[in-house]
């Protein structure tokens, strides 16, 4: 019957004196204690803590926040004796806010589908290091808290665009390929987004959006090899 998989989301805001530490050790207690229960009854956990994008919080404050929450969840998972080759990492990317000034002007870019793949087509040296910045830094951090043992991570994209989540994917397999903690590095809830748009449930859209779905995968499976381009929007 192949492994069959159980999922739950824990979710971390950025704001004044939040997280809390409290905040932070509940949730990763949870994570643990469900994951163990899930073993326990022949199921693979898929944990996943979310650092939410909502706000105005800079990529250095998520990225200390996603790294405090993951080394607490690792401790929790330690604790409660979770088989660590038997789990899926779901973590976020560390990101800017989505109100964070920074982050805006390169968001902006992304407004309208044809306008975003004609900037990331000929990216400009800000919106190169915008991507760069985000592979590396998320990269480095999952270093530092993700033990070797778990084999696979699969990225929420946590309200990105599509095409945004792919190219920072892209960039971590390119850069990184045989140094990513995990066997399988991918990006999950994007792929279905703009089949659901284009679906609305109406029959008459059912072909479109599956065609937009089989073009997100396509791109998706790219970017899990470095192998993504922006052309291949327009494929």
């Amino acid at each position: 019957m192949g492994a069959r998989f159980a999922k739950w989301r824990a979710v971390i805001a950025i704001g004044d004196d939040i997280p809390s530490r409290s905040c932070i050790e509940a949730n990763a207690h949870t994570l643990a204690r469900y994951a163990a229960l899930c073993q326990e009854a022949g199921l693979v956990p898929v944990v996943e803590p979310e650092v939410l994008m909502d706000g105005d919080h800079t990529l250095e404050q998520c990225r200390e926040v996603t790294e405090e929450v993951l080394r607490t969840v690792f401790n929790q998972l330690n604790s409660q004796r979770v088989l660590l080759e038997g789990m899926i990492l779901k973590p976020n990317m560390v990101l800017p806010g989505f109100t964070c000034p920074t982050h805006q002007e390169v968001e902006e870019t992304a407004i309208g589908e044809q306008q975003f793949q004609v900037r990331l087509t000929d990216r400009q040296p800000e919106e190169m290091e915008d991507v760069d910045e985000v592979a590396n830094v998320t990269v480095k951090s999952l270093w530092r808290t993700v033990p070797a043992a778990v084999p696979g991570i699969a990225f929420l994209s946590g309200g990105q665009s599509a095409e945004l989540a792919s190219a920072r994917l892209n960039t971590m397999n390119l850069r990184f390929k045989s140094k990513l903690p995990g066997a399988g590095v991918f990006v999950c809830p994007r792929i279905q987004q703009p089949a659901l748009e284009i679906w609305q449930g109406k029959e008459s859209n059912v072909k479109a959006a599956q065609q937009a779905l089989l073009q997100r995968a396509r791109c998706n499976r790219a970017a899990r090899r470095g192998e993504y381009t922006a052309a291949m929007e327009r494929a």
